[in-house]
């Protein structure tokens, strides 16, 4: 479509220019002009009606381009109004300034003393003339009267010296019946020279004599050499007779030819000027209709042209700012590019190459940000994953991220306190001083040392120093240190609480072992030898002495049994024997241990909370049995021994609850007593580490070894309500038989 109106345009105006050359053409010849000025007018209100359609259907596109808001259209009018503005402006300067040129000068032409001074070229021309004529009759006279005095033989030879006197180019002498007599000049050559007329000879006898012009009558260019004067003369008759033939001498002169020239160019103009005078309203219309003509079509042509170049032009710069919006927008697909030869099409090309390489580097840093994505997808899978707890300080000590390790270690979602200090977080005051701490003398510490880390222990305490959920543990952390870029400092710890314990756990087990050897032998021995030195002094002693002896023997023999049972308990210890896990019932299990507790009649009242919907759980039936008798021992105790009046017996309850969030069944044991001390609360699982004045302290050791065997991990803490203490709670999960979780 676009070539087509190109083609079009293009067209109309070489037909305007071919219809614009032919005007010029036809103002030159007036009758061509007049006979075909209809048609050419005809034509070329055509030609600039359709170059108007053309230009109206341009104008609507435009209209519909810039109403519908398509991108461009405001640059394609201004340089479209800029092109007609340019073409049209000039030439209706031009139009103005040659209708008021051609309308005064067409006046100027026809003024009176033009028209007064053509008048007295003709006047002059015919008095010239009329001079000649007269001179050559009266000349004419004299010479016929001199022919006449003469005999009518001497009249050749006469006329002969006359022809040259009169400055005659032919005489000649008729005789009144019209018959030459005699002749000298060029009409001697003739073979029928130029006779006069009747009327003439009449006119000559009457006046006497006759001149006239000849050869004036038509404008040819023959004319300036036939034109000529001719004077008729009669001749007086030389006889007396009557019937005396009359005869008449013809004189005949060339007139001049410059003379001639001058007065049919001042006839001619004069004539041309006299029709030009009567038709100068016509000539005025046909100039002035010749130059509108010519301004329709320049000015039609000039809006189609700055159109159609407007859009040429507009068109590559249109192409690059809708290049340029979309790699604003972030789209860096391949841009049109035009082929042409000038510097915006060169532009175009280079734009295009542009946003290729721009395609191509954003391809290569998406390839790269891709594998950089995946490198940290794999670290962050690895920091989730990892059992060390992980966390970015910055200079300050304030959070910046952590892995879920970290939470899970210190039991607290850390994540959420990014941007705080690290001893700002409740329970970590100490921590987070001693972690910048290190870290300060690890920057302090000259750049030559060889270490570029540090590593420490922490013991994260109970009670007021740190809240665990809702219990209150002791846990070992060994932490490590080392300095990142940009002044950011990487924490990296494990909680060896575990580890610790184990370490402890397996101290305890060989003291036990070598106390269950070294002091379990001797002791048998000892009571045997009292028993016997009582049997052997008893009635051979004075009666205060036997009561002393007595005394004695019990006080050793109670001491030795409190040692065996104490032994035997660190016997039992050392030798628990391995867990065999097996699906079983745990309310079952518990309610069978309850049958060998007088749940009425116990000073400390057991109450059961057991949820009906907790499934089979992985455990060794003997060795949950003693777990769950430690439990409720301890506890019992703790309600004895607690200070304090109540107004209602003091209880235990024994819970188990199915937790469905970690899939695992939750026994749980919770009395009213006075709760742990913090110092208890540190060791509580050490071996010989109780409140009780006369307890061994392997109560919650065992608990704690069997929970390790089960895969569980013992939870204890006091149980606070608006700061208050409320009682003591212990508890373990267990995991559930894999039926189950199938």
């Amino acid at each position: 479509m676009r070539r087509t109106i190109a083609v079009g345009a293009v067209t109309m105006v070489i037909i305007g220019l071919m219809l614009l050359y032919l005007l010029t053409q036809a103002t030159n010849n007036r009758e061509l002009y007049e006979s075909n000025y209809g048609t050419l007018f005809a034509i070329n209100v055509v030609v600039a009606t359709l170059l108007a359609v053309a230009i109206a259907w341009v104008s609507y596109r435009l209209a519909v381009r810039l109403r519908q808001g398509r991108f461009g259209s405001r640059l394609l009018l201004k340089l479209a109004t800029t092109f007609a503005l340019v073409g049209v402006m000039p030439g209706l300067l031009i139009y103005v300034v040659s209708y008021q040129f051609v309308s005064r000068s067409i006046e100027t032409w026809f003024d009176v003393k033009v028209e007064g001074a053509l008048e007295a070229g003709l006047n002059l021309g015919r008095v010239t003339l009329d001079t000649l004529t007269v001179d050559l009759a009266v000349k004419s006279k004299a010479a016929a009267n001199l022919i006449a005095e003469n005999p009518e033989s001497a009249a050749g030879e006469l006329a002969e010296r006359l022809l040259e006197q009169l400055g005659a180019s032919d005489i000649a002498i008729w005789s009144g019946n019209g018959n030459l007599i005699t002749s000298v000049g060029q009409s001697t050559f003739q073979l029928s020279p130029d006779k006069p007329s009747t009327s003439q000879f009449r006119t000559a006898r009457q006046q006497r004599s006759l001149a006239w012009v000849e050869g004036l009558d038509d404008i040819t260019p023959t004319a300036l050499s036939g034109a000529r004067i001719k004077a008729l003369v009669p001749l007086a008759s030389a006889g007396l007779g009557l019937n005396a033939e009359p005869r008449y001498m013809l004189v005949t002169r060339a007139l001049p030819a410059n003379l001639v020239a001058n007065a049919l160019a001042v006839e001619t103009a004069n004539r041309e000027y006299q029709e030009r005078a009567l038709g100068r309203e016509g000539l005025k219309r046909m100039y002035i209709g010749t130059l509108t003509l010519s301004l329709f079509l320049a000015v039609f042509g000039a809006v189609l042209l700055a159109v159609i170049l407007g859009n040429q032009i507009a068109r590559p710069l249109l192409l690059l700012t809708e290049g340029v919006s979309q790699v604003a927008a972030g789209d860096l697909t391949p841009k049109l590019a035009l082929q042409g030869k000038d510097e915006l099409g060169g532009l175009t090309r280079a734009f295009a190459s542009m946003t290729q390489q721009l395609a191509d580097a954003r391809a290569a840093v998406e390839s790269s940000m891709s594998a950089v994505d995946a490198a940290r997808s794999n670290l962050q899978t690895i920091l989730d994953n990892l059992t060390s707890g992980v966390i970015v300080l910055d200079a300050a000590g304030n959070i910046c991220s952590s892995n879920p390790g970290a939470s899970r270690i210190l039991q607290m979602n850390v994540a959420s306190s990014a941007g705080l200090s690290l001893a700002s977080l409740p329970g970590l005051e100490s921590f987070g001083a001693g972690v910048q701490k290190q870290f300060e003398e690890l920057s302090s510490r000259p750049l030559d040392t060889a270490a570029d880390h540090w590593q420490q222990s922490f013991e994260l305490g109970a009670g007021a120093d740190r809240a665990l959920g809702p219990f209150d543990n002791a846990i070992t952390l060994v932490a490590r240190g080392a300095e990142l870029p940009s002044q950011m400092h990487l924490l990296v710890f494990d909680d060896i609480s575990e580890i610790v314990s184990a370490q402890r756990a397996q101290a305890w087990g060989e003291v036990a072992r070598r106390l269950a050897h070294e002091i379990k032998n001797p002791l048998t021995p000892i009571q045997l030898s009292a028993e016997r030195l009582e049997m052997k002094l008893s009635g051979k002693v004075a009666a205060p002495e036997q009561a002393v002896l007595v005394k004695s023997v019990k006080t050793i023999v109670d001491q030795v049994d409190a040692m065996k049972r104490l032994v035997n308990e660190f016997r039992d210890y050392a030798r628990l024997p391995a867990a065999e896990l097996k699906p079983l019932n745990l309310n079952s299990l518990v309610q069978d241990v309850m049958h060998l507790y007088d749940l009425d009649n116990a000073k400390v009242p057991i109450r059961l909370e057991l949820e009906e919907t907790c499934p089979l759980v992985m455990g060794d039936a003997e060795q949950l049995r003693q777990v769950i008798h430690n439990l409720l021992q301890n506890a019992q105790d703790a309600c004895l021994t607690a200070v304090g009046a109540v107004s209602e017996p003091r209880t235990v309850t024994l819970r188990t609850q199915w937790q469905s969030a970690s899939k695992r069944v939750r026994l749980a044991v919770l009395d009213q007593g006075d709760g742990f001390a913090d110092h208890i609360l540190k060791r509580a699982f050490e071996p010989y580490v109780t409140t009780k004045s006369r307890g061994t302290g392997l109560g919650l050791a065992v608990v704690k070894k069997i929970a390790d065997e089960h895969g569980s991990r013992v939870e204890l803490g006091n149980r606070l309500k608006d700061g208050v203490v409320l009682g003591a709670q212990v508890s373990l999960s267990l995991a559930i038989a894999p039926d189950v979780q199938a």
